[in-house]
């Protein structure tokens, strides 16, 4: 028959190990407690930016474009504004219309050679949708079926 101190040392060597396996829990709930905190700081953070942004007049937000960014929209070109408002591509892509090879006219796969891009397909397919924009949007011309140019600079 087992002693009783022997009893009661195993069944303090379970309690023990209970107490232990409970707190390497309560570690695991304390760091996800603390990573859900976070995310809800940071929703909460967001929603009251959001709001603060729509609360602004709307003359505010209607102020044109000063910079470009790449995979920018192109906007609609009005007297006197830059190439500087386009996407890096569309800034390239009038440049050399602008340039004495573009004055006449360009195909795109000429346009690519001019833009060092590969005369395959893809390229210059993606450079026909970018012209076909530009001239959509004001900033150059289509003066034959494929074939596009820069807006005409009056003299003065």
């Amino acid at each position: 028959m087992p002693s009783v101190l022997g009893l009661l040392e195993a069944r303090e060597k379970r309690v023990r190990e209970e107490i232990a396996r409970l707190r390497e829990e309560a570690e695991r709930v304390q760091a996800a407690l603390s990573e859900a905190e976070g995310a809800l700081q940071r929703l909460v953070d967001a929603r009251a930016t959001v709001a603060e942004v729509l609360a602004e007049p709307s003359s505010a937000a209607a102020e044109p474009v000063r910079g470009a960014m790449a995979g920018s929209p192109v906007p609609h070109r009005i007297e006197g504004m830059a190439a500087s408002v386009l996407a890096p591509d569309y800034q390239r892509i009038v440049s050399v219309l602008e340039s004495e090879a573009g004055r006449e006219g360009m195909r795109c796969q000429q346009l690519a050679v001019a833009l060092g891009l590969q005369v395959v397909p893809a390229k210059v397919e993606g450079l026909r949708s970018k012209a076909k924009r530009l001239v959509e949007r004001g900033w150059a011309l289509q003066v034959r079926p494929g074939v596009f140019t820069a807006l005409a600079v009056p003299a003065g």
